[in-house]
């Protein structure tokens, strides 16, 4: 298999690419957030490649949720990939996540992350219904808006502690969670651009060719099929359409410095 730099500089050494390993090996690439922005579907795509490795699990929570149960722990996940595939994982939390940028950064400094950023006033919308549906939330959504600030209070302690979870951090963060312009800059301080693919959900759920392409150059594998399947993971049930032009004016008045950041610095927009 032909490597681009990317995946060169991402194997730990020529060894651990091909499987001789000396211990137990580490994911080549993360895929980091964010939720409910297609990460379950990018699941289904790569698992499907058979250059590329992802555990069962989809989500392994280890820079999150599990970073107390060691690297071990993690690293055996991953102890199933043939020689030669690219080992990978898919955790959407992790971008929202404030500790996970330097826990990534101190496992492995060369790692490839790919983020895929749905509009955030959609995003976090869906989140909303999301919850509702799995019987997380009980507030109104406006209501929930309002207490949103309330409900995360002191969660970023709580979860700087290896081990640490906030409910509410990780269930209720609608607005919090859709700006990604704080969250991508919490990435950058440790990691080079390049070492990022940053898409728009919407193309790939549309099967846009130019975000195919970017995720196989960003690998250095052979081009998906015209005719890829793209699954639609996890959708709506269309509830969006009940939220009152005036209630989204509010949450599009928060979220306007995500939407200027975007467009300035990575030329996203919607």
């Amino acid at each position: 298999m032909k490597l681009n730099k990317r995946i060169q500089a991402a194997a730990r050494s020529s060894k651990e690419f091909l499987g001789i390993r000396s211990g137990e090996p580490k994911p080549h690439f993360l895929g980091i957030g964010a939720q409910k922005g297609g990460t379950t579907t990018l699941y289904q795509i790569l698992k499907k490649r058979k250059e590329i490795y992802l555990p069962n699990n989809k989500e392994l929570h280890y820079f999150s949720k599990h970073f107390d149960l060691g690297e071990s722990w993690y690293k055996r996940q991953f102890m199933d990939s043939l020689p030669g595939q690219l080992r990978g994982e898919i955790t959407p939390y992790y971008l929202f996540h404030d500790e996970a940028p330097k826990r990534i950064y101190s496992f492995k400094s060369n790692i490839l992350l790919i983020v895929l950023l749905r509009d955030p006033i959609e995003r976090t919308i869906s989140q909303y219904f999301h919850s509702i549906r799995l019987g997380l939330e009980d507030l109104s959504f406006e209501k929930a808006i309002e207490q949103e600030d309330i409900r995360l209070k002191d969660s970023q302690l709580v979860i700087s502690k290896p081990g640490g979870t906030h409910h509410s951090h990780q269930e209720h963060s609608y607005i919090a969670r859709s700006k990604y312009d704080i969250q991508l800059k919490r990435y950058l301080k440790f990691f080079r651009k390049d070492q990022l693919l940053i898409l728009r959900s919407e193309d790939l759920f549309k099967r846009d060719s130019e975000a195919l392409t970017s995720i196989s150059d960003f690998f250095g594998i052979k081009p998906f099929d015209k005719d890829v399947i793209i699954p639609k993971e996890n959708p709506g049930q269309g509830e969006s359409i009940i939220v009152s032009a005036q209630l989204r004016q509010k949450i599009a008045k928060r979220l306007n410095p995500t939407y200027m950041w975007l467009d300035k610095e990575l030329g996203i927009n919607w």
